[in-house]
């Protein structure tokens, strides 16, 4: 087991940032950098026991000062949509940037946390763990409270990437904290034919449908009888152009798919396999929902390596609580109290088959 530590570069405002590299016994690596506690790199064996990166990125931090589709990045305070863009906590409305479609907010943009130089705040060789800490003032974003986060990324001897998410605010505040990490299991410059053969298997019987801006409508839907149905493993691609409303809207899939009702235990969320280069990867959660999105709007996207990523090249599973939570009754609130901790993780654990 080892972790090295190298320079990355600088960041928007001129502050040295480093990449680290964690490497477990079986040869498995993964790259994190201290800018945005971004993933840039996640190198696990096939079936010929030949490493493959798994995560679409940039090779240089610069690459990471604009990232449209957010590569690697853990998203905070609110992953997700949010409704018009605003939330009412005890009677306060609070205004965030309507950075969506000129209306609903997206992963609390455009001030990113994945744009923000995180605090390292602990090393630990013998876990082949790293955590970040990032603190987020009173009403930045447009959040109340004064928020700490901390995210932690292990990577375990079972080639398992632990992502384990902490926080705690002095005021009553939103926080729906997820990773936005586009994997493909070919490799990152397979491309979006390699992805729509992955088969994929989601352990939800149901959804949470959206309007023509994707913001949940407050349905809980079956997925029976629809595209939207992974409950036996098939193709990304089977189903994908189907004449079927959801899926035109949003261009194929970007849906919250309904695990449970309340966040609880960790469970077992999704299995995606790739036969070309025989990677499993399996997904466990607490949370309630997870997004399973296939990279729809990604466009001409200058990545690792001289590749170029074009729509449909990599898919996220981003567990989460179900977007716009903090609006819709039905739905389990993502309000965190003042003085309570936020925590959740979140396993990718790869394998071959």
């Amino acid at each position: 087991m080892a972790i090295t530590k190298q320079s990355f570069g600088k960041s928007t405002d001129g502050t040295e940032v480093f990449l680290y590299e964690i490497t477990n016994t079986s040869g498995a690596t993964m790259k994190v950098t201290d800018f945005g506690a971004i993933l840039v790199s996640l190198m696990v064996p096939d079936e010929n026991h030949k490493l493959r990166d798994v995560v679409l990125g940039y090779d240089t931090v610069e690459g990471y000062y604009e990232n449209p589709p957010h590569f690697g990045s853990p998203i905070g305070r609110n992953g997700n949509r949010i409704g018009n863009a605003s939330f009412t906590i005890d009677g306060v409305t609070y205004q965030l940037e309507k950075n969506d479609n000129g209306k609903n907010n997206l992963h609390s943009g455009p001030n990113f946390y994945r744009t923000r130089v995180w605090d390292v705040v602990e090393i630990d060789a013998e876990k082949n763990s790293i955590t970040f800490s990032i603190k987020s003032p009173h009403l930045d974003q447009g959040f109340p409270g004064n928020f700490t986060a901390f995210v932690s990324y292990t990577l375990t001897e079972k080639n398992e990437l632990v992502l384990d998410y902490k926080g705690t605010a002095d005021k009553d505040t939103i926080v729906n904290m997820t990773n936005h990490s586009y994997f493909n299991l070919a490799g990152h410059d397979a491309g979006a034919e390699s992805v729509m053969n992955h088969l994929v298997q989601i352990h939800a019987e149901e959804y949470t449908p959206t309007d023509k801006l994707l913001i949940p409508t407050g349905e809980i839907a079956p997925v029976a009888g629809t595209p939207m149905d992974f409950t036996t493993p098939k193709k990304i691609g089977q189903d994908v152009d189907a004449d079927f409303e959801q899926l035109i809207m949003a261009g194929g899939y970007d849906h919250n798919y309904a695990l449970t009702h309340k966040k609880g235990e960790m469970r077992e969320a999704a299995v995606v396999w790739c036969e070309e280069s025989g990677i499993q990867m399996k997904v466990y959660t607490d949370l309630p929902g997870m997004q399973f999105y296939i990279g729809n709007f990604i466009e001409q996207e200058n990545g690792k390596a001289g590749c170029v990523y074009g729509k449909r090249s990599g898919f996220c599973m981003e567990t989460q609580y179900y977007p716009n939570a903090c609006n819709e009754e039905k739905f389990e609130s993502s309000l965190l109290k003042a003085g309570e901790e936020y925590h959740t993780t979140t396993v990718y654990a790869f394998s071959t088959k």
